[in-house]
C-alpha cells in the first residue's frame, strides 16, 4: 500500500498554500522526494515492445466465485497459455478454458491452459501438506519453456512464516531446474517489493519489473492496492508487462509476453 501514500503530498502542498506559509511548501518537497526515490522509477518506465513469441498471464479466479468462468473467458483469447489458481474441480474457470485451448495440465486447485503441447508433468508439495504447486514443458513453435504455476500460501501482518516457508519449497524447486527457459506463474501471495520475494527472484527476473508500465497492482480488482500475483522467468526477454482485468475474480490477472 505505500505507494498510495504519495497521494498525501498533494493534499499537504495544498494545507502549505492555504496557510500561505513558505516553509511548509519547502517541507512539503521532503515526502515527494522519498516517494520519488521509492516509487519513481516505476512510475516512469516503459515497455520494450517488439515482436513477442509467447503470451501468457496468471489469475486467481476465486474459490468461491459463481463468476470464475467469466473472469477466465475475459482475459484468455489473445493468450498462448493462462494459469489459474483458486479452481474447483470441474468448475466453470475450467469449463470455460477447456473450450479454449486445447492442451492443459491441472492439480488440486491450481491448473495451466496452453495452445501448445504440453510434456512431461510433475506436481509438488510445497510445504503446505497438498500438491499445490505444478510443473511442465511447455513445446512452442519457438522452443521449449519449461512452466511452472504455483499458489503459495497465504500472508497476513505478522504472520508470514507458511508464506515464507512456501517460498523457500519453491526456490529449491527452481534452483534444481537446468532448463534453458523458465517461467513460473501464480499467486504468490508475494508483493513486489516484499523481501521474501528474495526468494524466487533472483535467480527469476520479475515480467512487471524488466517490462512493464507503473505499479502492475492486481488485488483486491476493483481498487488494487498490492500485486500478490507475478509471471518470473529467465532465459527469455519480456517485451510487455501489464494488469487485465479479470472481470467476476477479486484478483486482476497479471499479463506477460515474451521472445525468446
Amino acid at each position: 500500500m505505500l505507494p498510495w501514500l504519495g497521494l498525501a503530498v498533494p493534499l499537504l502542498l495544498l494545507l502549505a498554500l492555504m496557510a500561505r506559509s513558505a516553509g511548509a511548501a519547502v517541507a512539503v518537497l521532503l515526502p515527494a522526494l522519498v516517494w520519488a526515490v521509492m516509487f519513481g522509477s516505476a512510475v516512469l518506465r516503459s515497455s520494450p515492445g517488439g515482436d513477442s513469441d509467447l503470451s501468457v498471464a496468471t489469475v486467481n479466479v476465486g474459490v468461491r466465485n459463481n463468476s470464475s468462468g467469466t473472469a477466465a473467458r475475459a482475459i484468455a483469447d489473445d493468450l498462448d497459455m493462462i494459469a489459474a489458481q483458486e479452481l474447483t474441480p470441474g468448475g466453470p474457470a475450467a469449463k470455460a478454458l477447456n473450450k479454449i485451448f486445447r492442451y492443459h495440465r491441472n492439480v488440486s486447485t491450481i491448473g495451466l491452459w496452453s495452445r501448445f503441447p504440453l510434456s512431461e508433468p510433475d506436481f509438488f508439495d510445497v510445504g503446505l501438506g497438498w500438491e499445490r504447486a505444478l510443473r511442465t514443458v511447455a513445446k512452442t513453435p519457438a522452443g521449449d519453456v519449461t512452466v511452472y504455476v504455483m499458489h503459495l500460501a497465504s500472508a497476513r501482518p505478522g504472520h508470514t512464516a507458511t508464506r515464507d516457508r512456501t517460498l523457500a519449497e519453491a526456490r529449491k524447486l527452481i534452483e534444481a531446474d537446468k532448463s534453458e527457459r523458465i517461467l513460473l506463474l501464480g499467486d504468490l501471495n508475494t508483493a513486489t517489493d516484499d523481501r521474501g520475494l528474495a526468494n524466487l527472484a533472483p535467480p527469476l527476473l520479475n515480467a512487471q519489473e524488466e517490462a512493464g508500465e507503473g505499479f502492475g497492482f492486481t488485488w483486491p480488482s476493483n481498487f488494487p492496492i498490492t500485486r500478490p500475483d507475478h509471471i518470473l522467468y529467465k532465459g527469455m526477454t519480456a517485451t510487455r508487462a501489464g494488469v487485465a482485468p479479470a472481470t467476476g475474480s477479486d484478483h486482476r490477472a497479471a499479463t506477460a509476453s515474451f521472445r525468446f
